[in-house]
């Protein structure tokens, strides 16, 4: 990223700047924190790594691409096929199955049926949650959804896993099972992973630390 910009309300009275010209280089392989107050400007950041918005100006390559300046639907594919997305409060489907939760993201890359179900229970192998493979979000806990959501995050391979405060609504205890998973998806599957965190020990753990700070990274 170079140069990133993002802004709000543009030519209102009320135009906000929140990223003030962001440069950040992650390497592939990396296990990066990004850490900061309420405010910084992590989760605008976020957003814009995970393609799920726009800078207002500055580039983007991601793996050698300009994604700045793709069309949506290029985007969609690309976030599908290269992104593994894990946030805090989960987000996972509540009406189905851990399993189907996990199969979601390769139903919309088109992967067949039987693929599609083998991927899913080596995941959730992976995660230690294949013995809960046929329950709703509901029958479970905390930290076996957050589990389930990084076995998700997982569904399509991506080059890329960004964690959204993926412990902040877990006890300590499963924090640290989680933040074991994603020390094992890095060193083991070399899974880029760009953690967000305000948690300063988490992200000590994690091979860099960046500080964010007013919508610059100090």
């Amino acid at each position: 990223m170079k140069d990133i910009v993002k802004k709000y309300y543009i030519g209102q009275e009320n135009e906000l700047e929140i990223l003030h010209g962001i440069d950040l280089d992650v390497e592939e392989g990396e296990f990066v924190s990004i850490v900061g107050a309420s405010g910084s400007g992590k989760s605008t950041l976020m957003n814009i790594i995970g393609l799920l918005d726009r800078p207002t100006s500055g580039t983007y390559f991601l793996n050698g691409l300009n994604v700045s300046d793709a069309k949506d639907q290029d985007l969609s594919k690309i976030r599908n096929k290269k992104i593994g997305f894990v946030f805090q409060n989960f987000n996972l489907i509540p009406r189905i199955s851990a399993m189907g939760n996990v199969e979601l993201p390769m139903m919309y890359g088109k992967v067949e049926k039987e693929k599609r179900q083998e991927r899913a229970i080596e995941l959730l192998k992976l995660v230690d949650m294949e013995d809960r493979k046929d329950h709703n979000p509901n029958e479970l806990s905390g930290g076996q959804k957050q589990r389930v959501a990084i076995a998700r995050a997982m569904a399509n391979d991506p080059d890329i896993i960004l964690a959204d405060e993926p412990t902040g609504a877990l006890d300590s205890k499963t924090g640290r099972l989680v933040m074991d998973i994603f020390h094992k998806l890095n060193e083991v599957e070399k899974k880029t992973i760009i953690l967000i965190t305000h948690n300063t020990e988490l992200a000590e753990e994690t091979s860099r630390v960046l500080t964010m700070s007013d919508g610059r990274i100090g």
